[in-house]
């Protein structure tokens, strides 16, 4: 992973799926298929704060015992809020140094500047042995841009897939231009909605050839929260033609985004949606609307409504 001196497997298990935020797995169904994953030699977990779901992470470590890559994240932009954010998932995880943090959903230079206090908290606890590297989540050209020319930033988690879905600045060229210029620092990359939050998933086998392909790209995370995905995927990884029953399982599964009735159309999922794919009913009455085509299924929206009232099922 760059010059972390991490080493890491090439496919993340990306643990958004599997929390309480979509899927809600049981803790301990959860930890049984971060372990499977383990054994099949997947090291690097990605998880976040957000995400609600360090209980997994940590009984899935003590079923291993062995040592893992863990990312997580935090939107945090004081010192205050990334000390007690680290030591968190420090507590929660049962882990002394947590492998990678990462600043959550940083959009520009100026989203960095303005939570440049809290990376200089996680540059010096990294110093401290707190933390093996630091760096960024994001959405944007800018913002790896950004992150790139500031110089303390060890990992960068930016979207890349073979449409380019997510990004919200640029094309799919321009971020592999800057990842580029980001691996030839001795950043460490690993890429996020490989599959486009699910909308590419009849390509799933291509997509992830695709990115196994970049040079730029060390790890790739993809969020998983079945067996059948699992099995799936370590055969796209592979070259491998995955087994007809799996292939046939997998092909039943349908995703969507719930909006219960519980709705009182209060718009704090509209305005926290990064793909900006909801909306108020412009009759005034009813739900929040859904535009499927902008969903990327990424469950940020559910961490914002007051009722919890959006799923993805």
């Amino acid at each position: 992973m760059g010059d972390t001196g991490l080493l890491v497997s090439r496919l993340c298990f990306g643990t958004l799926t599997m929390s309480p935020l979509q899927v809600n797995l049981a803790p301990e169904e959860g930890a049984e298929l971060l372990a499977e994953a383990y054994r099949c030699g997947v090291n690097f977990w990605d998880t976040a704060e957000l995400y609600n779901n360090y209980p997994y992470l940590r009984l899935a470590a003590r079923k291993i015992g062995d040592e893992l890559i863990i990312a997580t994240k935090a939107f945090v932009y004081s010192r205050e809020g990334a000390a007690h954010s680290l030591e968190e998932a420090r507590r929660e995880l049962d882990m002394d140094v947590v492998s990678i943090f990462l600043l959550h959903e940083q959009e520009s230079v100026l989203t960095l500047q303005g939570h440049k206090p809290a990376l200089d908290f996680l540059v010096e606890a990294k110093y401290r042995g707190l933390v093996r590297a630091v760096g960024i989540s994001c959405h944007t050209v800018a913002a790896v841009r950004a992150a790139i020319d500031f110089g303390c930033i060890d990992v960068i988690h930016p979207v890349v897939n073979i449409d380019g879905i997510g990004i919200k600045d640029g094309s799919l060229e321009d971020m592999l231009h800057e990842l580029g210029r980001a691996r030839h620092r001795g950043v460490g990359v690993y890429a996020m909605k490989v599959l486009g939050g699910g909308h590419l998933a009849a390509r799933a086998e291509e997509c992830v050839q695709f990115v196994k392909g970049l040079s730029c790209v060390h790890s790739f995370a993809i969020g998983l929260s079945s067996l059948e995905e699992l099995q799936a995927n370590l055969c796209y990884l592979d070259g491998d033609a995955v087994p007809a029953a799996v292939a046939a399982r997998l092909a039943q599964k349908k995703r969507r985004l719930l909006v219960e009735d519980c709705c009182d159309r209060c718009g704090s999922c509209v305005e926290k949606c990064p793909q900006e794919a909801l909306s108020l009913p412009q009759a005034g009455e009813g739900k929040v609307e859904v535009d499927a085509g902008c969903c990327v299924f990424c469950g940020y929206c559910g961490s914002f409504c007051p009722q919890f009232c959006l799923k993805i099922i």
